[in-house]
């Protein structure tokens, strides 16, 4: 079975002298598989496709087009009413044979408004800060004393009463200073992070605090916040407003605070929670030509922040996940299983809409026979880890070699769930993979205003589609049970 070329891989490959019939033992795209686990004709059209996706820029277009006709696209708002349309379009526009939605309902929706700050004493200074996800708004200028705490858990440390009465909360914990343990990886620290900004206004409120400000989760020393959600409110605990504070400001603020000086902010938000709001998973599926009764799952999240265009966060995702099953459906010949491409929405406020999906999908959990998700930008990947059956594991190994051109290292945990929204499914007994990316300075970037098509990186996008490409045609050909 021979790849049924497109025109623009045609147009690629004459221009550049690289159209060939087959790979060469001495070639160095040709990888040594065992031939009992993965036959030599599988292997040798998995390579094709690998170098052909090199070669194309299906991905990439994708996310230029996302960003570029819909752009922002915060769930229930009208940029993902377009993103929702958009994505079945495209779907259908590459021969997605089967194409659907499914209702995500939210029980709130949230408008930005605007954020305002200063610092009033010791020294007058304006500040730059976004409004996190479903803040409620300062009802005007809130003018208060700042209180630092430098994690987290220092401020769960003050017990709970009134003690910070009328003080604004504010955690300085900086992600860029984050130094990851051996072995790990920045995401430690998004993680630390990522917990002032999703429950600090609560567990500020419950110590009489008045509002929380965080210096935002990012890497960069851009003066522009970064946004992001909060798990919302808690019954009985007074709503305060909450923000994130641009780094170089974050720096200014604990500059003033170590003077020793009381340091008293004005703060304005005008941002509202509304009624409940209804978004939308959209599914694409290549049916295999055995059926549709079990699939493999490629998934990303279709919503974004409405900041930026959303191009790393998740656009990349979404491009490389549509091409990858594209470029496979393109194949001579439908593959043996189907493909199922999944764009969630409501990620950015909390997996809904995989939680939905997987509510409304739990008889078929068994049907999902592998599934993997990119989400963390348009990087390269630098490692292959199952989460599969312990009969699965040499099976999986065998299909890593054949994207270990590529730089991409093995590893042995078999502990994989599947990122973001599919450890979801992972978590309910789907077998998954994990694909470690090189975040090319992702969080610099997402959750921001500088989240935009210029920071996707074409060679890195193809590396990355390429990958998600093979492994995904190898396991859609093979007769395996990867829970087993």
């Amino acid at each position: 079975m021979l790849i049924r070329t497109q025109l623009r891989f045609l147009l690629a490959t004459f221009s550049l002298g690289l159209l060939s019939v087959s790979i060469a033992e001495d070639s160095p795209s040709h990888t040594t598989v065992d031939p009992s686990i993965i036959p030599a004709d599988l292997a040798n059209n998995a390579i094709l496709l690998r170098e052909r996706a090199l070669l194309d820029s299906l991905s990439i277009d994708i996310v230029e087009s996302l960003t570029t006709e819909v752009g922002p696209r915060r769930i229930g708002t009208d940029g993902d009413i377009r993103a929702i349309a958009w994505a079945q379009a495209k779907f259908k526009e590459l021969g997605f044979d089967r194409v659907w939605t499914e209702e995500v309902p939210v029980e709130h929706g949230w408008i930005r408004g605007d954020a305002e700050a200063e610092i009033l004493a010791p020294f007058q200074q304006n500040l730059v800060l976004t409004a996190l996800g479903y803040s409620v708004g300062t009802d005007g200028d809130l003018v208060a004393e700042i209180v630092e705490f430098p994690t987290f858990d220092d401020l769960l440390a003050v017990p709970e009463g009134d003690s910070l009465e009328g003080k604004i909360a504010y955690v300085s914990y900086s992600m860029a200073d984050y130094v990851p343990p051996p072995g790990t990886s920045a995401m430690g620290g998004y993680g630390q992070g990522t917990r002032a900004r999703g429950q600090g206004h609560v567990a500020a409120a419950k110590r009489g605090a008045a509002a929380l400000v965080i210096r935002s989760v990012g890497t960069d020393n851009n003066r522009i916040g970064h946004t992001g959600s909060g798990y919302g409110y808690e019954e009985g605990v007074k709503k305060i407003p909450y923000a994130a504070l641009s780094a170089p400001d974050a720096i200014l603020m604990q500059n003033m605070l170590r003077r020793g000086k009381p340091v008293t902010m004005r703060l304005n938000l005008t941002s509202q929670i509304t009624g409940p709001i209804v978004g939308a998973n959209v599914i694409g599926e290549i049916t295999g030509r055995e059926g549709s009764d079990d699939y493999l799952v490629l998934g990303a999240h279709l919503d974004s922040w409405d900041e930026g265009t959303g191009a790393i966060d998740d656009g990349a995702g979404v491009g490389s996940m549509i091409a990858a099953a594209a470029m496979i459906g393109d194949m001579e010949g439908r593959p043996r299983r189907s493909i199922r491409v999944l764009l969630f929405g409501g990620e950015e406020i909390g997996l809904i809409g995989v939680r939905e999906y997987a509510r409304a999908h739990a008889a078929e959990i068994d049907a999902h026979i592998l599934g993997a998700e990119v989400d963390s930008g348009g990087g390269r990947i630098h490692t292959l880890t199952s989460g599969v059956g312990d009969r699965s594991i040499a099976t999986v190994r065998e299909m890593a070699k054949l994207i270990a051109p590529l730089g991409i290292a093995w590893s042995p945990a078999n502990d994989a769930l599947g990122a973001s929204d599919m450890s979801v499914l992972g978590r309910a007994g789907m077998p998954a993979l994990n694909f470690g990316q090189n975040s090319n300075d992702y969080f610099m970037y997402h959750h921001t205003p500088n989240d935009t098509f210029d920071k996707i990186i074409p060679e890195d996008m193809r590396y990355l589609t390429a990958a998600y490409a093979t492994i995904f045609y190898l396991a859609a050909e093979m007769d395996i049970d990867f829970r087993q």
